[in-house]
């Protein structure tokens, strides 16, 4: 096993120094382009290149769904159209034609830039896997605003050799504002220790997630500060390789990816506070609590999927 890490850790690095900077990477909460910083009025902003760690539970196909969106989401002026996005989908070895499933990752604009917050597993296999890519968009018009976005895609993809292969992608759909929120929404809104990426911002603006999902994420942000990769959006309908639903549709779920900072996933996080957060969710209400240590008791759950973040369901 030590040989195979090894192995896989050159193999990764090499890959990684060959995809360049078109990229994204914000492995810190909050920090650079994937934090919550505003935008220069009329220069789109720099973006870095998101890296999976060679201790993941399948680095190679975290990697391969961010250069599909990266190559989707991000283009300079006269790269917008249909043809230039199957053009870079071409030049990365990846299928053309799944350009015309890129939706929301491409807004009408001349020029796009996207930085990748957070990539984790929708769910894993021996022979698929759907990878949920988290990102911020910006684009620009003439010489419009910078105007800022973005979006949650479920990639799909068959764990084949020797790459993996990209079979369909899911952008969350645009989610409208509510004529009328709760004051529970609005708390989490405006709750600087609740980070929130674009999608779930917009189902907490949609009004369509469940309140005791909010009361326990501003009781958690009591006491952490709680990175969010997902509440409803982008989320598959079903509990990956099952026909049961799962709780992220209706709005009775969140995942989160780092806790004060530290990404859930990265092998230098103490445990103790993954496991010290993953109770407090289970003392705050939630029927089912997953991550990637598996703590006692009918509450809580841990698998393959579950290595990169905590989740957090409610059953009514």
């Amino acid at each position: 096993m030590t040989g195979r890490r090894a192995l896989l850790r050159g193999a990764l690095g090499a890959v990684l120094v060959a995809a360049g900077a078109a990229g994204c990477d914000s492995r810190e909460s909050g920090a650079g382009p994937g934090g919550t910083g505003t935008a220069s009025p009329t220069a789109l902003p720099a973006t870095t290149a998101w890296r999976p760690d060679a201790t993941d539970v399948a680095p190679e196909v975290k990697l391969r769904a961010v250069r599909l969106v990266e190559a989707l989401g991000a283009w300079s002026a006269g790269g917008g159209g249909p043809d230039r996005a199957r053009e870079r989908l071409a030049a990365l070895g990846l299928p053309a034609g799944l350009a015309a499933q890129a939706g929301a990752l491409r807004p009408p604009a001349d020029r796009a830039a996207l930085q990748v917050v957070y990539a984790q597993y929708g769910g894993i296999t021996d022979d698929a896997a759907s990878v949920l890519v988290v990102c911020r968009q910006w684009t620009r018009t003439g010489t419009g605003p910078v105007v800022p976005g973005g979006t949650t895609v479920d990639v799909r993809l068959t764990r084949s050799r020797p790459d993996p292969t990209v079979t369909a992608l899911h952008p969350a759909a645009p989610v409208r504002p509510a004529a009328d929120l709760s004051a529970t929404a609005r708390q989490v809104l405006a709750d600087r220790r609740v980070v929130l990426p674009p999608a779930a911002e917009a189902d907490v603006r949609g009004g369509g997630v469940h309140d005791s999902v909010l009361r326990t994420m501003l009781r958690l942000g009591r006491t952490y500060r709680l990175d969010v990769s997902v509440l409803r959006s982008g989320h598959p309908r079903n509990v990956f390789d099952t026909d049961r639903p799962s709780d992220h549709p209706p709005g009775r779920a969140f995942d989160v990816w780092a806790i004060d900072g530290r990404a859930v996933a990265a092998p230098r996080t103490p445990r103790a506070l993954v496991e010290a957060f993953m109770r407090a969710a289970a003392d705050a209400g939630s029927y089912n609590v997953g991550g990637p240590v598996a703590l006692p008791g009918g509450l809580f759950f841990s698998d393959a999927t579950h290595h990169d973040h905590v989740h957090v369901g409610f059953d009514r």
